[in-house]
């Protein structure tokens, strides 16, 4: 997959600081290392404590409750920032239906706004904080 267009596909600038949540041996190292090149840093551990502008949060059917980790991934975003919510493709294993992510994101305080297609295996969909 061509992801030199990934940043502007994320809405990320070049120095943004990106956390990752949920990593396993299943994401998709072509797209972390695509991100990393095209940010020039590193993606932050999900243990740092660090302010980050977005966060990519790993997650499939069978982890713990979506509206958690979703809360969770709010901990170190900045305002304004973004979360990111990677989930398996339709007829993966661990697809996360749309209508969870529906139902989860308000009751994170979030709101989903749109998707992008960054990844062959998994679907991205872009979540903010509700305006208060």
């Amino acid at each position: 997959m061509n992801f030199s267009n990934l940043l502007s596909e994320l809405g990320l600038k070049p120095d943004a600081l990106v956390q990752e949540i949920g990593v396993d041996d299943d994401v998709d190292d072509d797209l972390r290392d695509a991100l990393e090149d095209q940010l020039d840093e590193p993606l932050i551990d999900e243990d740092e404590q660090e302010v980050v502008d977005a966060v990519l949060l790993w997650f499939r059917a069978g982890d713990d409750d979506l509206t958690d980790a979703l809360v969770d991934a709010l901990t170190t975003l900045d305002d304004g920032g973004v979360v990111w919510l990677l989930t398996p493709r339709s007829g993966r294993d661990g697809y996360v239906p749309p209508v969870e992510i529906q139902d989860a994101a308000p009751n994170a305080g979030l709101h989903v706004t749109s998707s992008a297609g960054v990844s062959p295996h998994w679907a991205a969909t872009r979540l903010v904080p509700r305006k208060s």
